[in-house]
């Protein structure tokens, strides 16, 4: 296998890798770095988890230079918690280079970032709100910009960034060198890459069969009305130790959480309205297990890497099958059982026909009470397994077996 040396990647940085454990580049950081080095606009597909980080950070740094007075490099990412990732990897080479980096997203102080725009910065690692507001203060000039990223760019059109990216590429040098990283190369994501870039060289790294021997999937039947009932009666059934909660919106997630927890469940939500020190202070209760369930999107719980979920409830269904199975990768981790819940109505039947295509199953059945039909072993079989897990629970936290009505302090 091809080694970072052959890479062309220095001896500084080449320390700083081997002190974390990283020897050996992944396929999309062994075709991408010389690439990058080279000048090459570079479009990179590859799954979640497979090293695209430092497949452009990596370059990146091999070609700034700490002595040139500008912002060189931009990465423009779409949720604050993946700008801090990648914060966290760049601020670990620059032992190797000092550059000076600023990180720019919301929900962290405005007024820090501006003093710090006024020394030398060298990098800039943002989302594009926060981006266009510093941009509009004119604290950042991106005239001399030789590199920009656009990370997680499937996420970022998702969710409605495409006006915002469009304004923030028209404020950089059309000579620049742009890079295009993402988990999914869909349609609209090409054709804005392919408008804004030179010749860009096409890297998609094979998707991995998909692994779920561990997790056990069941799909819910159910309507729009019903949905809410037929997930409270699953959540008392199961009393998972740790679930997430899966919605389609940041709206669905307020109503969701409400309702919940007027019913007495210990859950907290987690999407991008939240302030950065709200999201943090949530993730962090849900790691140590004092939330049981964790009510969430897509976008907010991208990179969030928590141990320890033991089921994964699709209250929403997702937009494909590639969402869905990085919804429920999140359960049966390190050779640990997982549960995974997909509760579909009758418009979601396309959707669903996707999905147990790409996963090369049928999804099996479970009924609820409020079904016309009989449950049978489905509800028998989740219920002995929900056993093992309160008695795991019952050693970390109070014991979550039926929620009371009585409402909950907030954590």
């Amino acid at each position: 296998m091809i080694k970072f040396k052959k890479l062309e990647i220095s001896d500084n940085i080449l320390d700083i890798l081997k002190k974390q454990g990283i020897r050996k580049p992944t396929p999309i950081q062994s075709q991408s770095i010389k690439l990058i080095k080279t000048g090459h606009d570079v479009i990179g597909e590859a799954q979640t988890g497979t090293g695209k980080t430092l497949a452009f950070l990596l370059p990146m740094f091999e070609n700034m230079s700490p002595e040139i007075n500008y912002i060189q490099g931009l990465i423009v990412t779409p949720t604050r918690e993946l700008a801090i990732q990648i914060t966290q990897e760049a601020l670990k080479l620059k032992k190797a280079k000092d550059l000076n980096i600023l990180a720019a997203y919301g929900g962290k102080d405005i007024d820090s970032q501006l003093r710090k725009l006024k020394g030398n910065i060298h990098l800039v690692i943002a989302t594009p709100g926060r981006l266009l507001d510093h941009i509009h203060r004119n604290t950042i000039n991106l005239g001399k910009l030789k590199t920009l990223v656009l990370d997680e760019a499937d996420q970022m059109l998702h969710i409605g960034f495409k006006e915002e990216i469009e304004s923030i590429i028209e404020q950089t040098p059309k000579n620049r060198q742009t890079l295009c990283f993402s988990a999914t190369m869909n349609a609209e994501v090409k054709k804005l890459a392919y408008k804004y870039m030179k010749d860009p060289k096409l890297i998609i790294i094979e998707k991995k069969e998909v692994t779920l021997e561990n997790i056990k999937q069941f799909v819910i039947e159910t309507t729009d009305r019903k949905k809410q009932d037929d997930l409270c009666e699953i959540l008392d059934k199961d009393n998972p130790f740790m679930a997430i909660i899966f919605c389609r919106t940041k709206r669905r997630v307020d109503s969701l959480e409400d309702a919940l927890f007027k019913k007495g469940y210990n859950c907290q939500k987690l999407h991008g309205d939240l302030s950065q020190a709200k999201r943090e202070r949530v993730i962090k209760s849900f790691k140590n297990t004092n939330i049981q369930y964790l009510i969430a999107t897509d976008v907010a719980a991208r990179g969030l890497d928590i141990s320890g979920v033991t089921h994964v409830y699709n209250y929403d269904i997702p937009q494909n099958a590639e969402a869905y199975i990085h919804r429920i990768g999140r359960t049966g981790r390190a050779g640990r059982e997982g549960y995974t819940y997909l509760f579909a109505a009758p418009k979601d039947k396309k959707i669903l026909e996707q999905i147990e295509r790409q996963i090369k199953l049928k999804i099996p059945k479970r009924f609820t009470d409020h079904s016309n039909k009989n449950s049978n072993e489905s509800i028998k079989k989740v219920k002995s397994d929900r056993n093992k897990y309160s008695k795991k629970s019952n050693s970390n936290r109070k014991n979550y077996s039926k929620p009371s009505n009585k409402r909950k302090k907030r954590r």
